[in-house]
C-alpha cells in the first residue's frame, strides 16, 4: 500500500497507575489502539441498550400474528429469552478463549478458517447490523412524530429524515469519544428501563384489579412454519445479546466481566420483556394489537389519558440508545474484519486523537442510511432473522468443534456440551422451517449470502492483482487517510 501517515507524539513516561486506569494512548512509544475503558456497568449497559430498542415495542404485534393466542404468544417471548441465554452462555465461553474484538466472526475464523469468516462478516455487515439500525432508527422517528399527527400516521419522508439525522448525530458522538458513546448508552438505557418499569407496574395494578380476560390459548395456531416466524419476532427483540463480545478488547478483565454482564443483562431483559407483554394484555385485546403499529402508544391512550405522550418520549430514548448499542458495537466488527485482510485496510484505521475507529463507524452508518429506503419492518424483520440466526448458530458449532480439534485452548468457563448440541438445533428449525413460510425473504437473505462468495474470491483470495488496481487501491486509502487523520494501530 501507499506511504502512510505517521502519528507524532513527545514520549511520555508510563507508570502502573496510567496504564491500570486508561492504557495511556502513548504506551509502547506512540502506539495508537483501542483502550479498555469499559467497565462491568458499561458492559451491562451496551448490552441491555442494544437489546431493548424498537423490538418490544414492534415484536409483540408480529408474535401475535403469528401464535394466534395470547398465552401462546407469552410462551414464545419466554423460550426466546431461553433460547438467547443459552446462546449467550455458549459465547461465554468463545468471548473468554478467544479474546479478540469480532466476536462470532472471530471465532469462526479461528475455527473454520477465512472463507467461512468473511461470509459470515458479509452477512452481517451487508445485511444484519445496517439493517436492524435502520428498523431501530425508524422506530425512533414513528414515535417521535406520532404525538404530532395524532389523526394520521406520520409522513414517510419525515420519519425517515428524523431516522437519518438519529444516525447521523450518533455517528459523530461515536467518532469524537468512546467515553461519549458509553455516556448516551448509559443514559439511554436507565430511561428505557424506567418507561417499561412504568408500563410493567400499571400491568400489575391491571393485573390485581381482575383484568385477566385475554390470557387464554383460544385461537392458538398449529402451522409450525407460522409459529417459527413467531420465534423471527421474538428473537428480534432479543437481539443484541452477542454486542459486548465485539468489543471484548476494549472491555476491562474480560474473563471476569463479559459472564457477569451476559448473565446480568439477558436476565433482566428477558424477566422485563415478558412481564410488559402480560401489561400490554392486561388492557388491549388481541384484535387491539394486531391492529396497532405501536403497541406502547395504543396502551398508554387506554389507560394514561393527557399523561399519554409520556411513553412515546419513553420508547423514542430506548430507542436512541439501541440505535447507539447497535452502532458502538457494529464499527468494530468492521474494524476486526479490516485487522483480518477481509475488509479494505482504511476499516483498521483509528481516529490519532479521538482513538476511535472513525472509518468503520462511518462505513456502518453509511450502509444504515441506505436501508432507510425501506419502511416494511416485518419483511425486514424476517429478512435479517434468517441470516441472523444462520450465522450464530454456525459461530456456536464452533464450541464443540474446537472442543475436538483444540482440547489445549484455554478455556475460562467450559459450557456443557448440552447447550450448543440444544443451541445448534434449534437455530437449524428457526433457519429451515421459514424457508417454506416465507420464502421470498429468505430467499432474499440467501442471495445475499452467496453474492459473498464472488466476493472473496476477487477481492480476498486473489493475491496478485495487476500493479494498477494496486495503485489505485493504494492511493484510495491514502486520501481517506489523510482526510480523516487516521492511522494503522501498532
Amino acid at each position: 500500500m501507499g506511504e502512510k501517515i505517521e502519528p507524532k507524539y513527545d514520549e511520555v513516561p508510563q507508570n502502573e497507575e496510567n496504564a491500570a486506569k486508561d492504557k495511556e494512548q502513548t504506551e509502547g512509544g506512540g502506539a495508537v489502539r483501542l483502550q479498555a475503558k469499559m467497565s462491568l456497568l458499561n458492559g451491562v449497559t451496551v448490552i441491555v441498550g442494544s437489546i431493548i430498542g424498537s423490538g418490544i415495542f414492534i415484536s409483540p404485534t408480529g408474535v401475535l400474528v403469528q401464535t394466534g393466542s395470547v398465552n401462546m404468544a407469552l410462551i414464545v417471548w419466554v423460550v426466546s429469552g431461553i433460547f438467547s441465554m443459552i446462546g449467550a452462555y455458549c459465547y461465554a465461553e468463545l468471548g473468554c478463549m478467544i479474546k479478540k474484538s469480532g466476536a462470532d466472526y472471530a471465532y469462526i475464523m479461528e475455527t473454520f478458517g477465512p472463507f467461512l469468516a468473511f461470509i459470515r462478516l458479509w452477512v452481517e455487515c451487508m445485511i444484519v447490523r445496517p439493517c436492524s439500525q435502520a428498523i431501530v432508527a425508524l422506530t425512533f422517528s414513528i414515535y417521535i412524530l406520532t404525538p404530532f399527527f395524532p389523526e394520521c400516521s406520520p409522513p414517510t419522508e419525515s420519519v425517515r429524515l428524523l431516522a437519518a439525522a438519529c444516525i447521523c448525530l450518533l455517528t459523530f458522538i461515536n467518532c469524537w469519544d468512546v467515553k461519549w458513546s458509553t455516556l448516551v448508552q448509559d443514559t439511554f438505557t436507565y430511561a428505557k428501563l424506567v418507561a417499561l418499569f412504568i408500563i410493567i407496574g400499571t400491568g400489575a395494578y391491571q393485573l390485581c384489579t381482575g383484568h385477566t380476560e385475554y390470557f387464554t390459548f383460544e385461537n392458538t395456531e398449529t402451522d409450525l412454519t407460522k409459529i417459527s416466524l413467531a420465534f423471527y419476532s421474538g428473537l428480534f427483540a432479543y437481539n443484541g445479546w452477542n454486542y459486548l463480545n465485539f468489543v471484548i478488547e476494549e472491555l476491562q478483565d474480560p474473563v471476569r466481566n463479559l459472564p457477569r454482564a451476559i448473565a446480568i443483562s439477558l436476565i433482566t431483559v428477558t424477566v422485563t420483556y415478558v412481564f410488559t407483554n402480560v401489561a400490554f394484555y392486561t388492557t388491549l385485546s388481541p384484535l387491539e394489537v394486531r391492529g396497532s403499529t405501536a403497541v406502547a402508544v395504543t396502551f398508554a391512550e387506554r389507560l394514561y389519558g393527557p399523561m399519554a405522550w409520556i411513553i412515546p418520549v419513553f420508547v423514542a430514548m430506548s430507542t436512541f440508545g439501541a440505535v447507539n448499542g447497535i452502532l458502538l458495537t457494529s464499527s468494530r466488527l468492521f474494524y476486526a474484519g479490516a485487522c483480518e485482510k477481509q475488509m479494505p485496510e482504511i476499516l483498521t484505521m483509528i481516529q490519532i486523537s479521538r482513538l476511535t475507529p472513525t472509518p468503520a463507524v462511518l462505513c456502518i452508518a453509511l450502509l444504515s442510511l441506505l436501508y432507510l429506503m425501506s419502511d416494511n419492518v416485518y419483511s425486514l424483520i424476517n429478512y435479517v432473522g434468517f441470516a441472523t440466526w444462520l450465522s450464530i448458530g454456525l459461530a456456536v458449532v464452533c464450541v464443540p468443534y474446537l472442543r475436538w480439534k483444540r482440547p489445549d485452548l484455554e478455556r475460562p468457563i467450559r459450557v456443557n456440551l448440552f447447550f450448543p448440541i440444544i443451541y445448534i438445533i434449534a437455530t437449524i428449525f428457526i433457519t429451515v422451517v421459514p424457508c417454506i413460510a416465507s420464502p421470498l425473504d429468505t430467499g432474499r437473505g440467501a442471495l445475499i449470502i452467496l453474492t459473498g462468495v464472488p466476493v472473496y474470491f476477487v477481492f480476498i483470495y486473489w493475491k496478485n492483482k495487476p500493479p494498477c488496481i494496486r495503485r489505485a487501491l493504494s492511493l484510495f486509502t491514502v486520501t481517506l487517510q489523510k482526510m480523516m487523520v487516521v492511522v494503522s494501530p501498532e
